[in-house]
């Protein structure tokens, strides 16, 4: 079997943080110019990825390409020039080798979720969002049961449900859960998705997450805000948050004044092998994101057609990335908030204070 070949395209989620840390006088600039000036940079490798090898002795190598646009960017700018630069990204990891292409982050939402690239490259293209759904609901249920909830008896509510990722998330959890509230912006499209979950699940539609949310006690997010939408007061006490956007949906004052609740990351995930990624995107030696995986595994198993496109993810296709991804070996990298892991001292303390919460006691530190 030969090599495995993919370009996974990333791009800064901030000004301060992640273009400041290639650019230093980013810090000082305002922010719309250091925009007006990485607008103009052309994409570019950032790194080579190798030593991803699976179970049956599959390899692949990679690389990541550098897009340089900014959240904000990708949500003001014209859709069509923001996707030929997502094209030109791709085109640069297709003159290295790659033949299949992940789109992250932002790459992934714009216009009609990748169609659109992938009509302009002469390889693959993925957005990754299958495993990440997969990962996500595996990750959520195994947090609910850490502390102590039984998602048979709970009630779930997944925000930013119209999008990709959010509807079939929605479909996977309304057949675990009995109550499952949909939170978007649009009652349209709310009740569109709605109509779309089978079975038994009793399915609830809001626009308002700070009133709908302090109902739930599982909560995916996945919005594409720019911004956070779920401030610490929208909580209930003992309830596990897995946020999977990026940008956060989940404002880190959860982090520093709900104590009693559990925030996870979605879509942390192990690679097989001795993978080196030749960059630090502040995940553990090792590990990456479930979208990021998808890439990979497509890539061992030299699957190289477009995969994870467009608005409507299929259920058998998050079924399907699950089950090669187990067979290569990959697997959830354990539970991580906040770029932290989660101990079982952490689950313990969360718990703890979230139970003297529901009885009455302070719920808040300083």
């Amino acid at each position: 079997m030969g090599m495995g070949r993919f370009g996974f395209i990333i791009h800064p989620l901030s000004v301060s943080e992640d273009v400041a840390r290639k650019y230093p006088i980013a810090r000082y600039l305002p922010v719309r110019v250091v925009e007006w000036a990485i607008k103009r940079m052309a994409p570019k490798r950032v790194s080579h990825i190798t030593g991803v090898s699976g179970l049956d002795g599959a390899a692949a190598e990679g690389w990541f390409i550098g897009l340089p646009l900014t959240p904000r960017q990708f949500s003001s700018l014209d859709p069509d020039f923001v996707i030929r630069r997502i094209i030109e990204a791709g085109k640069v990891a297709q003159d290295l080798g790659a033949q299949i292409v992940g789109l992250g982050a932002f790459t992934s939402v714009v216009g009609d979720a990748g169609i659109s690239v992938a009509r302009g490259l002469d390889v693959a293209v993925t957005t990754g969002n299958s495993y990440t759904v997969a990962t996500a609901v595996e990750g959520t249920l195994a947090a609910a049961r850490l502390m102590g909830l039984q998602p048979e008896q709970s009630c779930a509510a997944v925000v930013g449900c119209t999008g990709s990722i959010g509807r079939v998330t929605s479909r996977m959890l309304a057949a675990v859960v009995p109550r499952l509230m949909l939170i978007g912006r649009d009652e349209a499209k709310l009740r569109a998705v709605a109509e779309d979950i089978p079975g038994a699940a009793q399915v609830e539609t809001s626009t308002d997450v700070a009133a709908a949310l302090p109902e739930a006690d599982i909560v995916v997010t996945v919005t594409s805000a720019v911004d956070t939408v779920i401030e610490p007061g929208f909580l209930k006490p003992g309830a596990v948050v897995c946020d999977v956007a990026r940008p956060r949906d989940v404002s880190k004052r959860v982090a520093e004044r709900r104590p009693d609740v559990l925030v996870i990351e979605g879509g942390v995930v192990a690679v097989p092998g001795a993978v080196d990624f030749g960059l630090n995107f502040g995940f553990p030696p090792g590990t990456a994101y479930a979208c990021m995986a998808e890439t990979m595994i497509l890539a061992l198993e030299q699957r190289y057609e477009n995969y994870s496109l467009g608005r409507e993810i299929e259920a058998a296709k998050v079924t399907e990335i699950a089950q090669l991804a187990a067979g290569h070996g990959f697997k959830l990298a354990g539970l991580r908030s906040f770029e932290r892991e989660v101990t079982s001292e952490h689950i313990a303390r969360t718990r703890d204070l979230a139970e003297r919460a529901r009885k009455g006691a302070p719920r808040s530190v300083a």
